[in-house]
This record gives structure tokens, C-alpha cells and sequence, in this order.
């Protein structure tokens, strides 16, 4: 029996064009002899929908793609059969109104053959809000070269029950255990699971378990791409019952690749994907940006670029994504801007290659003196100076990117945006964050690869300068400043970064409290300033654009702590 694995990039709501995505995909392979075409999980629809599945008109639009769908696959090949993720709507006036479920077309029709078990509800997930959960799993009885098949089928979270690999595991029925007693010829799972560094791996431990469990193959179809703030990065995989690797798609990538399942069997297996974290998470990060401006219909991107390390970074992922011609760089130097920021911005533009222009707002700045100094309260001092700056800068931004419609990227890290040294309506503007999931001493990190001889083949996939540095050391060797006041340093705010981005990871992304990093041997008058600095920075978040996620825990919609609290 003959499968195609059909990775595929859908566009959240455009049924009929993800249902092109799917037919285009089986016409690839129709002279293959393939029997059956796995796509990912809501492959109709895309994931996540969210609340465009309150809209009970596109049910109707559903069934109707769906059944042309159904019949162009029958002319087109009439021995194919298509497995496709879908929001089936239920009968009653109970909610949630909805399965998440996979349908099957064959022979000019469609039905369907499962529905999801275990939905989650934790971090970005909401699917409890719009689905009910299956009470039984589902076995697919496929008839296919003189022969019945019994083939499991399982949606994403329903493989996730190994609690000796996860740090939590849903409330619920295991729906592999349910499985056991079926003797399976083998397992599938449509997955629409978000990119977080390391996790592919952990996929592919999850889904061992079930192999052997079961003792039959697993084929395992996730869907790549960025929508708004998640990042899909694919990397299908086919394994045998012992649980090897057999053959693993490309990250980050569509893609449409072929199984046997008569030919997994144990043997040694060599992955072409990236295994270098830095690489994995350039590629990640332009996917994300790429997708994000394409969805949303941006075809230029315009990004402030200052001398520092974090717009230099920003630009060249940008670059990466959209091509020189579609990037746009702006310098805005102050009266405390120094010489060496300037001309770094500047070759750093030049190097790539991309059209940029300098706007001195001095006279701005002393425009806005003059105005306020009228004011009873006078000219700004202070801060309340240095932020009037950035919203200068991020005003005309703004103003530029309203009037070429341009995508304004903000280029501020994850470190910054944690204690909020940041400006609302000033370096916060934009359409899309960037690198705010990237601590700073991560941006260090991923400048040092791209500059190392270690980025050259990535380099080459994204047409950027072959050789050479491109950040430089210039940018990745000066200490980090906002140049807002004479000789300024984040280290006059902020603690060092090395020791600032632990405890940082340890508040966010492992919930600790302050007595145990404390515990652990961070000043205690560190730890509680920077756990005040979070908790104080809330409303900036809440104000942010939307960043792409790339940890376990991101500020964004998985982020749901209180602005007023005690």
C-alpha cells in the first residue's frame, strides 16, 4: 500500500484555496500508484481558526468545497483517496457545536472517519472553546490491493499521552491504549503542532511510543507555515513498529513525499533536516515573517534601523523572507546617536544590499520642545525625553509605512519587552514583532552564527552575501544602547544580560517563584527588581504587536496574566 504525505501551507479561512493546495497536491502524485494522501489536521480550513468557526455560514461553504473537491479527486484519479481535517458542525442547540474531525474522499463522495479525542487548552490553545472531545478513537477499515487494512487514526493531541516524555498530559482517555487490541496495519496522525525549538525530536519520541506500543508503523502529516503569531515547521516523519525513523519531509517547507508502507522496516536512518539550533531558528523565524507578510497581504516590509544588534538582526531575517527589493531601511539619528551607530547602520544596509534612508530628527525633537515647553507642565525631562524620541522615530514609521503600505517590523527582543524597556506608540510600533520571543543573549547567539562560517548554506538559500560578515563585529561586539541620552547603556537600567535572561526564563517560561531563584543563587535584590519590572511592563504587552513564537512560553496569546493585579 502506497501513501503520499502531503505537507501542506493553508491560509486560515480560504477553503477553497486550501482545497486547491490538496487537489494540487494529489495531482503531483497521481501517476504514482498511491493509494491514499494524508494532509494535516483542519487541512480545509488551516489551523488555528479560532473564532471564525463561530460563523455558521462557512460550514455550509465547507460542505460545498468539499464536495467538489471530492469529485475533481474522482476524475482525477478514481482509485485515490484523500484523508482531510476538518470542523464538522453537530446537531442540538448544546455547545461547543463542533468536532474536529477527518473526513475521507473516495469515489466522488466523503464521510467521515474520526474526531478528536484530547483537545488542549493550555498555552495557545483554546480548542475546548469550539470543539467537543470523541469518546472513542477511530479505526479506518480500507480495502486496498486485495486486502483490508485496519488503520488507526488519531489528531495531534491524541498521540501526546507518554507522561514520562511530557511535562503535562491532558485530562482524558488514552486514545492509544483504546487502540491496543485492534492489531493495527498501521497508525496515522494529522498534526497541526507549532514549532518550538527541540520539538520535532520530541514528536518523533511521542510517536515512537505509539509504534511500539502498537507494534505497527506510524505516519505522522503536520502542517508547515506561519500563521499570525505560530510558526508550522512540518517535518513529517514515517516510522516502522520498532519505532525508527524512516523517512523524515523537509522542515519549514511544503512538501509531498511517498510511502510504502511494505517497505518500513528496521534500518539505520540519516535526516537531511537542519540539526543546528541556531539554523533551525533563522529558518523558523523567516518562515514566520514570510507567511505573515504574504497572509496578510504586505509586499514590502519597513524596519528602523539603528547600528544596534537587534534591527540589524531583524533586517536581515527580513531580507531572508522578502527578497533586498522588498525591504526598506530607515536611520533617524538623534543628537546623542553616535558616529559609530550611524555608519554600522549604514553598511550594514549596504551590504545587503537593500535602499535606505537617513531622517535626522533633531528638528523634530526641538519642534516638540517648543510645543510642550508652552505647556503648564513644560519641556520633557528624563524618560519622559528619551521616550519622546522613540515615539518621534515611531511616528514616522508609521507614517511611511501607512503611506507605501509597507509592514512596519518592531524590532525589540524578548528581554526588553519582559521588564518593559521598551516604548508604547515608539519602538513597539509595528504590524509584527519580529525577535520578541528571542531573549537578548539569544539575539547575541544567532548574530554569531549568521556571521560564522556555518550560516553559508543558509545563506545561499536566501540569496544574502556569501561571504563575509553580515552583522559584523562592529554591532555584535558594543555594548547594548538606546543612544537616547549622552552615553547611554542598557546596563545603567538593566542588569547584565547574562544574568538578567536566566532569571527571566526562569519567571516566564518555568513559573518559578522568587524565593526558589533566590534559592537557586540569584541576588534576591535582582530577582525581585526584575519580577517587578515584569509584572509593572503588563499593560505595554498587552499593547504590543504580535510576535512570533518560538519558545515554550511567548508573550502573546498564551501569555494571560493580569494587568491589575496584587
Amino acid at each position: 500500500m502506497k501513501l503520499a504525505l502531503a505537507q501542506l501551507n493553508p491560509v486560515i479561512g480560504d477553503l477553497e484555496g486550501n482545497a486547491e493546495k490538496i487537489f494540487e497536491a494529489c495531482n503531483e502524485i497521481k501517476n504514482m500508484d498511491v493509494n491514499l494522501v494524508i494532509t494535516p489536521e483542519l487541512s480545509l480550513i488551516g489551523y488555528p481558526p479560532k473564532d471564525l468557526l463561530f460563523n455558521p455560514r462557512l460550514f455550509e461553504e465547507e460542505k460545498d468545497v468539499l464536495n467538489k473537491l471530492s469529485k475533481r479527486l474522482s476524475n482525477l484519479n478514481k482509485n485515490l483517496s484523500v484523508l482531510i481535517g476538518i470542523a464538522e458542525p453537530t446537531s442540538g442547540i448544546e455547545i461547543p457545536k463542533l468536532y474536529n474531525s477527518v473526513v475521507i474522499l473516495e469515489k466522488g463522495g466523503w464521510r467521515t472517519i474520526a474526531r478528536k479525542q484530547l483537545l488542549p487548552t493550555y498555552d495557545v490553545f483554546d480548542e475546548k472553546r469550539y470543539f467537543r472531545s470523541a469518546e472513542n478513537s477511530s479505526v479506518l477499515n480500507f480495502n486496498c490491493q486485495e486486502k483490508l487494512w485496519k488503520i488507526g487514526i488519531t489528531i495531534c493531541e491524541d498521540i501526546w499521552v507518554e507522561q514520562n516524555l511530557q511535562n503535562e498530559k491532558i485530562l482524558g482517555k488514552d486514545p492509544i491504549k483504546s487502540l491496543e487490541k485492534e492489531k493495527l496495519d498501521f497508525l496515522i496522525n494529522l498534526s497541526a503542532s507549532p514549532f518550538i525549538e527541540s520539538k520535532s525530536l520530541l514528536r518523533q519520541k511521542i510517536a515512537a511510543k505509539a509504534a511500539i506500543r502498537l507494534s505497527c508503523p506510524v505516519i505522522y502529516v503536520n502542517q508547515v507555515g506561519g500563521n499570525d503569531e505560530l510558526i508550522f515547521d512540518g517535518s513529517s516523519f514515517t516510522l516502522n513498529k520498532e519505532g525508527k525513523l524512516q523517512k523524515e519531509l523537509p522542515a519549514f517547507k511544503e512538501s509531498v513525499d511517498l510511502c510504502d508502507i511494505s517497505s518500513l522496516k528496521q534500518q539505520p536512518f540519516i535526516s537531511s533536516n537542519y540539526r543546528t539550533s541556531q539554523e533551525v531558528l533563522f529558518r523558523a523565524l523567516v518562515l514566520g515573517v514570510k507567511d505573515y507578510a504574504r497572509k496578510c497581504n504586505f509586499n514590502s516590509a519597513i524596519i528602523g534601523l539603528s547600528g544596534g544588534i537587534d534591527s540589524a538582526l531583524v533586517t536581515t531575517i527580513a531580507v531572508a523572507a522578502l527578497g533586498i527589493s522588498k525591504v526598506h531601511a530607515i536611520l533617524m539619528p538623534s543628537p546623542w546617536s553616535s558616529a559609530g551607530s550611524v555608519k554600522d547602520a549604514t553598511t550594514l544596509a549596504n551590504r545587503l544590499g537593500i535602499l535606505h534612508q537617513t531622517i535626522p530628527i533633531s528638528d523634530v525633537m526641538n519642534s516638540f520642545n517648543d510645543v510642550l515647553s508652552n505647556s503648564k507642565w513644560g519641556m520633557p525631562t528624563g524618560t519622559a525625553a528619551e521616550n519622546l524620541q522613540s515615539r518621534i522615530r515611531g511616528t514616522i514609521l508609521m507614517a511611511i509605512a501607512n503611506q507605501k503600505k509597507h509592514l512596519l517590523l518592531s524590532t525589540g527582543n524578548k528581554s526588553e519587552l519582559a521588564v518593559g524597556y521598551c516604548t508604547l506608540y515608539g519602538d513597539m510600533n509595528g504590524g509584527l514583532s519580529v525577535i520578541g520571543d528571542l531573549y537578548k543573549t539569544s539575539v547575541f547567539a544567532l548574530c554569531d552564527w549568521i556571521d560564522s562560517d556555518s550560516s553559508s548554506s543558509c545563506r545561499n538559500d536566501f540569496f544574502l552575501p556569501e561571504t563575509g560578515e553580515i552583522i559584523s563585529s562592529e554591532i555584535r561586539n558594543k555594548p547594548p544602547s538606546a543612544e537616547l541620552r549622552p552615553e547611554q547603556l542598557d546596563s545603567d537600567s538593566l542588569p547584565d544580560y547574562f544574568v538578567l535572561d536566566p532569571i527571566l526564563k526562569g519567571l516566564i517560561e518555568q513559573h518559578l517563584p522568587t524565593d526558589v531563584l533566590i534559592d537557586k543563587g540569584f541576588d534576591r535584590k535582582i530577582v525581585h527588581k526584575v519580577a517587578n519590572l515584569v509584572k509593572n511592563a503588563e499593560f505595554k504587552r498587552y499593547q504590543a504587536p504580535p510576535l512570533l513564537k518560538i519558545s515554550n512560553q511567548a508573550f502573546g496569546s498564551g501569555w494571560k496574566k493580569p494587568i491589575a493585579s496584587g
